[in-house]
């Protein structure tokens, strides 16, 4: 009863989510980039019922805590501040953009900017659904070179229907950067190891899908922070605000 009744659910907010999309009159790349998620959400889904179905319909386990990894990641806020959250993303992905243009500034107003959160953002395009994510992905770092990591950052979530080549560069130039350089960093390649390992330590720490969030206790000059709540999607402020002040009163 409970696995039908949720897939019920699924295919009903597919069903709303498509028709909310048609009402909008979004553009045509905007709504296949959203029958896109859904179809991969559908998939995950089906994962879950089957993993479900061969434990003879035990509920899902709870999250158990796991170490995840800051080495490498975009660090904002204090070093020592007393939560840290760490976010897993695809520039390509849609509702990763909606938390960054949406969500993620509140948090950035009341928990970043007054010292209690440390933020570290992690790679993960999912090159399967998101053939373009990698490279922006790689933009940012080149850009990063160049102490523009954060403005290419969102100014790639601000445009996510131009990620061809010459949309990155278009991009650098908007921003400022000293294009050639910029364009000799992308096309070497220099960043994709470290962007591969990522998306390995993400799927070793249990990210399926984009975005991902895990929020743990800030360990002083430890590369991991050891996750005690995870988040999964595009959720309102309310929900992180929720888990955040639940760890600052522990």
């Amino acid at each position: 009863m409970l696995t039908r009744l949720a897939l019920g659910v699924l295919f009903a907010g597919s069903i709303l989510l498509s028709s909310q999309v048609a009402v909008a009159q979004v553009s045509r790349e905007e709504f296949e980039a959203l029958k896109t998620e859904i179809e991969t959400l559908k998939r995950q889904f089906q994962e879950l019922l089957r993993a479900v179905r061969s434990r003879g319909g035990a509920a899902p386990e709870a999250f158990q805590p796991v170490a995840v990894s800051v080495e490498g990641g975009a660090s904002y806020g204090k070093t020592d501040a007393k939560v840290t959250i760490v976010e897993f993303s695809d520039y390509q992905c849609p509702f990763c953009a909606r938390y960054s243009n949406e969500t993620f500034p509140q948090i950035d107003r009341d928990y970043i900017q007054t010292g209690r959160v440390r933020y570290v953002l992690r790679d993960f395009p999912i090159e399967s659904i998101h053939p373009q994510a990698f490279k922006a992905h790689e933009a940012v770092h080149c850009a990063g070179e160049q102490a523009k990591r954060r403005e290419m950052h969102e100014k790639v979530f601000a445009n996510q229907r131009a990620m061809t080549g010459a949309d990155l560069d278009a991009h650098a130039q908007a921003l400022g950067l000293d294009v050639a350089g910029f364009q000799k960093c992308l096309a070497s390649g220099v960043h994709a190891a470290k962007i591969r390992k990522d998306l390995e330590e993400g799927q070793q720490s249990g990210v399926t899908g984009t975005p991902t969030f895990f929020l743990g206790l800030t360990e002083e000059n430890s590369p991991k922070v050891k996750a005690i709540r995870r988040i999964v999607g595009a959720q309102p402020y309310s929900v992180f605000k929720a888990a955040i002040e639940e760890l600052l009163s522990s």
